[in-house]
């Protein structure tokens, strides 16, 4: 099935200042297949990963090293790194949990990891078993050892626009919680709309609240959900407040167990066609991207939740 010739997005110039690039922190493989019911074997993940990599992404978070019990899809991480043919100029991290995942990380010679941190009470109970502050003590010692091994560390924070058990999450929260993983040494934060809540006042509220804080907002990336159609109108907001990363899913891959409908991760298709009218660079190859994605969707046994591939994988 080959991908339609409907040319690119008419370029118009956009009121507001834009970053001139912008890099996508591709989480497809990883928070894409998480959640999927059937198996997706492992040699169909790596053919992915390689896809992927061929369109021009340069950030694919690969998999994660969370107990088998907890996420089975992922329980292949090191035979698929150690499968994984890693191209030059292209990032792969990978998710931890704790000292644990970060002890298979290592072994896996894993370059650069991220940990997944919650901005409510209720969500970081229920996820991590673990109260709002004493979160903190566990991924410290994480950051510490990762930062000694030489690998990056990006802090992932949950929940920060809205919580299925406490509702909206007030800003001056998520601001305390995202500044405390950045002081223990994350070199970047991704605030997540774990539910797909969020709206464009909001989001600028946010980073609002990170900039009075003095948080630089090249140290922070977002990661939209699309459960109410919002995720592309948020990244725009995000874009004009001066964010440069982020997340997104090929085909949009993806859902949240706590929201009832969700949609999943805003699709990287879309993404790039927004991208691309804008001017914005990002280097992604949107025709292969979309052939990824309708391969990938073969496999799966369903249509892709991405518009964009939809519209041009017919």
């Amino acid at each position: 099935m080959g991908v339609r010739e409907l040319g690119l997005p008419q370029r118009v110039s956009s009121s507001g200042e834009l970053p001139e690039r912008v890099t996508i922190w591709e989480v497809g493989p990883r928070d894409g297949l998480q959640n999927e019911k059937s198996i997706v074997p492992v040699e169909v993940k790596l053919e992915f990963l390689d896809r992927l990599a061929t369109a021009g992404l340069t950030t694919l978070e690969a998999t994660s090293f969370v107990h088998p019990k907890w996420v089975p899809q992922l329980a292949d991480a090191e035979q698929l790194l150690a499968g994984l043919d890693q191209r030059e100029g292209v990032r792969y991290p990978v998710l931890v949990p704790n000292e644990r995942g970060l002890n298979r990380a290592l072994e896996a010679g894993v370059g650069h990891i991220a940990i997944f941190a919650s901005a409510t009470e209720t969500f970081a109970q229920r996820n991590l078993n673990s109260t709002l502050d004493e979160q903190f003590s566990m991924f410290e010692p994480v950051v510490t050892r990762a930062l000694a091994e030489g690998l990056e560390v990006r802090g992932y924070l949950s929940m920060c626009f809205g919580d299925p058990w406490e509702g909206a999450v007030p800003a001056e929260q998520v601001v305390k919680a995202g500044t405390r993983l950045l002081e223990l040494g994350c070199s970047q934060l991704s605030l997540g709309d774990t539910i797909g809540v969020a709206t464009a006042g909001q989001v600028e509220g946010l980073l609002a609240g990170f900039g009075e804080a003095g948080v630089d907002v090249g140290a922070l990336a977002v990661h939209f959900h699309d459960t109410y159609g919002q995720a592309l109108a948020n990244t725009l907001a995000a874009l004009r407040c001066g964010v440069s990363t982020v997340d997104a899913s090929a085909g949009g891959l993806g859902g949240c167990p706590y929201a009832e409908s969700a949609t999943g991760n805003l699709a990287t298709e879309d993404l790039v066609w927004m991208l691309d009218g804008l001017g914005v660079q990002h280097g992604v190859d949107l025709g292969a991207l979309v052939e990824t994605s309708v391969w990938m969707a073969e496999r799966l046994g369903r249509p892709s939740a991405s518009r964009v591939v939809n519209a041009l994988g017919g």
